[in-house]
């Protein structure tokens, strides 16, 4: 694959195929999820089966939902599917019920936090809810859970948006992921690629304040993050290479070029959806094809809303 240099996301082209990409992306998102993929049953209990089923999907759709109202560039009609969508998942949720129920439970679980911050962002609050964390947030033990340096930094940015204190130690939370650590470029592995990217999401608050990514490793970032976009559109990694793309907007000033850009948009199905890979099929029950598929279209539209907010100037965000 030829990789172009030197073309900033500036460019107009890049920025119609961004566009393009995610209303697409968007559209088919949106009739999939209101077209009934994805469901919680009635008798789902907090102590789900199979997060990753129904709850994780409708989380990831509120995620994209609420940076495309956030950022305010889409037109009119992807901001009613947006809205509509960040509705349905509300609605889903028992508008904040089962979020709730779930983190009284497992007060050390962050997935509810995480997911509530989504709905918080875009003006939708549960106070039973908005008490529990401030509750909880006193607690020794919800800030000595033992995990990995990337997901606290999903929980630190997750208080940050739902307004919770205290407020983290983000230097330190930066230094102790593998990007903190400038590793070694050639040690990245698929894994530690989606590391990566939600290190940087997360600092930034996705995109919104690329002046929280420390110099060191935005500096970086702008030698390798090239290179890594290379290898996985090589091999046909459509999904961690739309993510890659989100970091290349969250740094502020993008240094890839158009060509991530134009190869997912040749990858794009007519009807928006982006395949997750070279490998997984296209099923013939849509259902199917819908749930394989459907992470790679919240990739897309998160990728295209951060690109075009950072090049039409950025998203104001409270101090």
């Amino acid at each position: 694959m030829t990789v172009e240099r030197g073309t900033e996301m500036t460019d107009t082209q890049a920025l119609a195929l961004a566009q393009q990409l995610g209303s697409r992306a968007l559209a088919w998102l949106h009739a999939g999820q209101l077209g009934g993929f994805d469901r919680i049953e009635d008798n789902t209990i907090i102590d789900l089966a199979d997060p990753n089923d129904v709850y994780k999907p409708l989380c990831e759709a509120a995620l994209a939902s609420s940076l495309v109202l956030r950022d305010g560039v889409t037109g009119a009609h992807d901001a009613r599917l947006a809205r509509e969508l960040l509705e349905a998942s509300w609605s889903q949720l028992r508008h904040g019920d089962l979020l709730y129920e779930r983190q009284l439970r497992h007060v050390t679980v962050i997935d509810p936090l995480e997911t509530y911050a989504h709905f918080a962002r875009a003006g939708y609050r549960h106070p039973a809810m908005d008490e529990l964390l401030t509750s909880l947030g006193r607690l020794r033990s919800v800030h000595a859970v033992e995990i990995p340096g990337n997901r606290q930094l999903a929980l630190a940015n997750a208080r940050r948006i739902a307004g919770l204190e205290p407020a983290p130690d983000w230097p330190a939370l930066a230094r102790s992921t593998w990007l903190g650590a400038l590793s070694e470029p050639w040690t990245i592995a698929w894994v530690i690629g989606y590391h990566v990217t939600h290190t940087v999401f997360h600092l930034t608050d996705w995109g919104a304040r690329p002046e929280c990514l420390p110099e060191p490793m935005h500096a970086y970032l702008r030698d390798w993050l090239p290179v890594w976009l290379d290898v996985w559109l090589e091999t046909e990694q459509w999904d961690l290479a739309g993510e890659l793309l989100i970091v290349d907007s969250c740094m502020g000033e993008p240094v890839t070029g158009r060509s991530g850009w134009e190869a997912l948009a040749a990858v794009q199905q007519p009807d928006g959806l982006i395949p997750r890979d070279g490998a997984t099929p296209l099923y013939e029950d849509s259902e199917d094809t819908f749930r394989e598929h459907e992470h790679t279209a919240v990739v897309g539209v998160v990728a295209a809303t951060v690109a075009l907010s950072r090049a039409l100037g950025g998203t104001p965000v409270a101090a």
